[in-house]
């Protein structure tokens, strides 16, 4: 591996062993166009994974770049709903074709394929994971310059596929300030360690609450560790997301993208550098 190595496989030519190995990548649509790929991971559910996924997609697009997400998470898909995408998407004969949210950013989820949204998914590990794949070599992803994967959390099928199939920049972890998160979040970075994915960032949802008539932060979960987990892991951005019950009403309105606050522009102005 070079001293100057950027640790981004998709973008280099040299064989070294730090390399994913060819065999494992798939090539996307012969049609598609995808300048950077960031993967938004968790080591647990019920962090807000998603929210951030989506939100910075819709930060993204803002700054007039255009942007995709695709929804990995196949048995909990929420993407679609956050966005208010009713109609469902369609194929050619060259690919299938990506739904657009209201401002132009193109989805692709398995709730835009399925009858009824609460239609379950019971498949097990393989057929999810090759759906995944379906997602990137068969829909059609035109001139995007950011992607956001939203995988599922923990360290099963679907990330250890989007690592070693997916020519991935990085990714981005999602967690909340419980002491018990930061041994989960080790597990989340070691597997990134293992495959070789650079960790770009880590995100603290649920950091504070601020009360609406003294102006108070409140940390109800308990006292941050993101800077203990940070420095341990020398992850290098750090953004705090505060209890929100406007962002969560978007998000259940099909409204996010009325998002309007800057507490992720780090790790936005981070990726515009990249």
């Amino acid at each position: 591996m070079s001293e100057n190595c950027s640790h981004n496989c998709g973008s280099c030519s040299s064989d070294c062993g730090h390399r994913k190995p060819a065999d494992f990548l798939v090539a996307p649509n012969p049609n598609s166009n995808i300048k950077k790929v960031i993967g938004v991971v968790s080591g647990k559910g019920g962090v807000g994974k998603s929210m951030v996924t989506s939100t910075l997609a819709v930060l993204m697009q803002k700054k007039g770049r255009q942007t995709a997400v695709l929804d990995a998470d196949i048995t909990g898909p929420s993407i679609p709903r956050a966005f208010g995408i009713k109609e469902k998407a369609y194929g050619t004969e060259q690919g299938m074709l990506p739904c657009k949210t209201k401002t132009g950013i193109d989805v692709m989820s398995v709730n835009l394929l399925l009858d009824h949204d609460t239609d379950p998914v019971v498949w097990r590990g393989p057929v999810i994971a090759e759906t995944v794949k379906q997602f990137w070599r068969d829909v059609i992803w035109e001139n995007e310059e950011y992607m956001f994967i939203d995988m599922p959390p923990g360290t099963g099928d679907v990330p250890l596929t989007v690592f070693q199939s997916i020519a991935i920049d990085g990714i981005i972890i999602v967690t909340s300030p419980q002491e018990l998160v930061g041994m989960i979040v080790g597990k989340a970075v070691k597997m990134a360690q293992m495959m070789n994915v650079p960790i770009l960032g880590i995100v603290e949802n649920m950091s504070y609450f601020v009360c609406p008539d003294c102006g108070k932060q409140h940390r109800i979960f308990g006292e941050s560790h993101i800077e203990e987990i940070a420095a341990m892991y020398h992850i290098p951005v750090v953004c705090r997301l505060p209890i929100n019950p406007e962002i969560a009403s978007m998000a259940d309105k099909g409204e996010i993208e009325n998002f309007q606050e800057d507490w992720l522009n780090p790790i936005i102005d981070f990726l515009e550098k990249m």
